[in-house]
């Protein structure tokens, strides 16, 4: 039984859907009836996302998807939340459930080998693995395995493109790949697309960053920092516990408390990471917007400005 009013279960599942048009009306229909509130993705290639709600509701929600083909052994990870992660409900109908623009990956027919958390620590330590982290700089920079590399992507778009121009340094001397991101399902793609790459050898974290640090006792782990997730916490820590970061609503980059104090923070407005990436007449809209919010908040209602999009994770 959850001790926190919110249960925010992350999911996805690769399975075909002949027509994902036809899934989201009666999906968003349940979501909206009984309060659950996020983000679901669907395309041909299945479904991925992340919702917010009671216990019973999303319960009810899980339920339906598990009834859609091909989901009845939906992959799920559970945390909770002191308040709400999202502020509406979304059902979009994408290309891909994640975006890596290499249309002839098919995780259904070919993936790595899945690790357990309780097994991952001793992968990793082998100096026969090269270990990954498929998430984009941003995530990275807040937490990650130690040793592992780090492609400075800014999309997970990029990733291919930096494997092909790097694979001879990445595997001189290495035997396994072994990669990692949030919740796992970039990791179906990532190393479908390196055995197709004709990489044999590849592994993959069961359950992701996440299912990592719900299982692993914090004196036994290999984890430095936080975990970006794609909702209003921003961050979590060992135990799914809230982080200690904040979130820059220009960018939606997370911020720390160092970064939070700098002149360049301007909540709602700007950030260190992006004050010199946007225009002033972009900061008036930021501005405005952030006008709005507090008009808003102080009405005791959510101003939709204020919601957290899903990222593909």
């Amino acid at each position: 039984m959850a001790q926190h009013p919110f249960t925010v279960a992350a999911l996805y599942r690769f399975t075909p859907f002949a027509d994902p048009a036809s899934i989201r009306e009666p999906l968003l229909a349940v979501c909206e009836e009984v309060g659950v509130k996020g983000t679901l993705l669907l395309a041909n290639e299945g479904i991925n996302g992340t919702i917010a709600g009671t216990d019973n509701a999303i319960a009810a929600v899980l339920d339906h998807i598990r009834t859609l083909p091909g989901c009845a052994d939906l992959e799920v990870k559970f945390s909770y939340a002191e308040e709400a992660p999202f502020n509406r409900m979304k059902v979009r109908l994408k290309r891909e459930i994640v975006t890596m623009g290499e249309p002839d990956i098919d995780p259904t027919a070919s993936v790595g080998r899945y690790v357990d958390p309780q097994n991952w620590n001793a992968l990793i330590s082998d100096p026969d693995t090269i270990v990954i982290d498929t998430r984009n700089e941003y995530e990275v920079a807040v937490g990650t395995f130690e040793g592992a590399v780090d492609p400075h992507t800014a999309s997970f778009r990029d990733f291919p493109a930096w494997f092909r121009e790097h694979r001879e340094e990445l595997l001189e001397g290495k035997t396994k790949v072994a990669m990692f991101c949030t919740g796992g399902i970039r990791c179906e793609k990532s190393t479908s697309f390196l055995r197709g790459e004709g990489v044999d050898e590849v592994y993959h974290l069961k359950g992701g960053i996440l299912k990592y640090l719900e299982e692993v006792p914090e004196e036994e782990s290999k984890w430095h920092g936080d975990c970006f997730v794609f909702d209003e916490r921003v961050t979590v820590k060992h135990g799914l516990e809230p982080g200690d970061y904040g979130m820059c609503r220009a960018c939606r980059r997370p911020v720390s408390e160092e970064e939070q104090a700098s002149p360049d923070f301007v909540e709602g407005v700007s950030c260190p990471h992006c004050i010199s990436e946007r225009s002033e007449e972009q900061r008036e809209r930021y501005r405005e917007r952030q006008r709005q919010e507090a008009l808003a908040r102080a009405r005791g209602t959510t101003h939709v400005g204020a919601t957290f999009e899903q990222g593909d994770d």
